[in-house]
């Protein structure tokens, strides 16, 4: 199988912890050839690491290199878009971290341009890959009838999971004027997303883009898009969301919060009369934690009987590579594509004029 040659925009700590650790288990399909970052200091650091000898602090450089077929961007989310359009021009597949875009006019561009070139772009939700999440999928079809949904990811702080777990390179050497440029972007595209509520709700919107484009991602793949949100609520200055989705016969109960708990408590739920189902996921930032699903189903004889899959200690950013790799040699439409990424926005908007 032919190699393909990956270039990574953005070396910081999903790039460390996640992304280039998959890349070389994978090596047969894929070598790291170029690397890209703003720090100086990180670029270094993870090339030395990771024995990657093309290093370019302008991303256009990385672009313009023949030898790449493939990028990674993983940098902040306001330079998602113009990073992703600059790869597909350059005529390179991309993954790209969730969010893609930060509103619809940028997700349509990238939409777009897509389709014009025919390139892959597959966004990186991992969660959607988990063999135990695709189990999901199937056999949710098997419930007699969905009553109730439940969709809840309330985390501790990612530095409080990656601290005491994994070793990451940071650089102290990036300028403020591009630090208050990208702040000052991304205040740019949160007043176009959501126009007059930005200046009291950006952070509930950022707690969208970031953390819960995974969770309404997959309850979507899960379940369907739905009809509407029937309310929405942030509190905590809108570090904490919940929301009810529409989905005609049922509900589906939305909630999501960030504390100080260093624990990853994430599920997915669905309530059937006679079957329950259950997606629990584990922390990205510690390697091979596998992903497990729980049916429970009723007994003729008033009993309950449980069945648990938790699939061998695979890591979900391996599958998501590994389809990736599929996607790109076949020429196949992944799941987690443009259009399927802009579904998110547009349920984030509907619950931005709730809140």
């Amino acid at each position: 199988m032919a190699q393909l040659k990956v270039g990574i925009i953005g070396c910081g700590e999903v790039s460390q912890i996640n992304h280039l650790p998959s890349l070389d288990f994978l090596n047969d399909l894929f070598k790291v050839i170029a690397i890209s970052d703003v720090s100086n200091q990180v670029l270094e650091g993870v090339g030395k690491k990771w024995n990657i000898t093309k290093r370019f602090l302008d991303y256009h450089d990385l672009l313009n290199d023949s030898e790449v077929d493939a990028v990674l961007i993983t940098t902040p989310h306001v330079y998602h878009c113009e990073q992703t359009l600059a790869a597909l021009e350059a005529g390179k597949h991309v993954l790209v971290e969730k969010p893609m875009a930060m509103h619809l006019e940028d997700a349509d561009k990238i939409i777009e341009m897509q389709k014009r070139t025919g390139l892959t772009v597959q966004v990186g939700y991992m969660r959607r890959y988990a063999t135990a999440f695709e189990e999901a999928v199937k056999r949710v079809k098997e419930l007699d009838k969905v009553m109730l949904a439940r969709v809840h990811d309330v985390i501790g702080r990612n530095a409080l999971l990656i601290g005491p777990s994994s070793k990451v390179i940071r650089g102290n050497d990036v300028s403020q004027t591009l630090i208050a440029e990208g702040n000052a972007l991304a205040k740019q595209k949160i007043l176009k997303a959501i126009a007059e509520k930005a200046e009291d709700l950006s952070l509930a919107y950022n707690i969208l883009l970031g953390l819960s484009t995974h969770d309404i991602s997959a309850m979507r793949e899960l379940l369907g898009m739905p009809k509407g949100v029937l309310y929405a609520a942030a509190r905590a200055g809108g570090l904490y969301i919940s929301a009810a989705f529409d989905y005609g016969d049922f509900i589906c109960q939305f909630e999501t919060g960030i504390d100080d708990i260093p624990r990853f408590d994430c599920l997915l739920e669905v309530y059937g009369q006679t079957q329950a189902l259950r997606v629990e996921y584990n922390t990205p930032y510690v390697r091979n934690l596998a992903t497990r699903l729980e049916l429970t189903t009723a007994t003729p004889d008033s009993g309950l009987h449980k069945e648990i899959l938790q699939p061998a200690f695979e890591d979900n950013f391996t599958r998501e590579w590994q389809r990736f790799y599929h996607n790109v040699t076949t020429g196949t439409q992944p799941k987690t594509n443009p259009e399927d990424y802009r579904q998110d926005l547009e349920l984030f908007m509907q619950i931005m004029e709730k809140l």
